[in-house]
């Protein structure tokens, strides 16, 4: 019985001598601090004029996508849609939204919100017939821009291929 004890006993007094590893209050205050001071230097430093240019070519590609998605709509419906599919920027300049519109029923079918910073100018109607083409009317560029790029968007109104560039007059 005596040599349980004296085992337990030296468990006990073995824990309370050793100290769990971990860091102090202050060595964690000192590594906050240090790490704060690395990025008030380093975020001026960051190129946000790149990340602009990834989010409007990203909003170009979409919009180019959803011009063709109208343009594959009216193909596909036209045999109990003759009207047709548009996009259709229903705001005033600058833009900050889209929808692609039924143009037999006049109910959208997509509506997306442009991203801040992203300003669109330009005609906002882009109807297509059932054989893909842009129908008479119809808006045949839209531009693009933030604040050091600029993308034009070109529909061919004969097919309705939809095409975009980043414009180098601007860029």
């Amino acid at each position: 019985m005596m040599g349980v004890r004296s085992s337990s006993r030296d468990r006990q007094l073995s824990i309370i001598n050793h100290r769990c590893p971990g860091h102090t209050l202050v060595e964690v205050v000192t590594v906050v601090l240090v790490l704060s001071i690395l990025a008030c230097v380093a975020v001026p430093r960051l190129n946000f004029g790149a990340v602009w240019g990834a989010r409007a070519e990203a909003t170009v590609r979409r919009l180019a996508t959803d011009l063709r998605h109208a343009r594959a709509l009216a193909i596909t419906h036209a045999a109990r849609n003759p009207d047709g599919f548009a996009l259709v920027l229903p705001d005033a300049d600058p833009c900050r939204r889209y929808q692609v519109i039924d143009l037999g029923s006049r109910r959208p079918v997509t509506t997306c919100d442009l991203p801040a910073g992203v300003q669109c100018r330009g005609p906002g109607r882009f109807a297509f017939g059932p054989l893909g083409n842009l129908r008479d009317g119809s808006d045949r560029h839209l531009r693009l821009r933030t604040q050091d790029q600029e993308y034009v968007i070109e529909i061919v109104p004969a097919t309705g291929a939809v095409q975009w560039r980043r414009d180098a007059k601007n860029s």
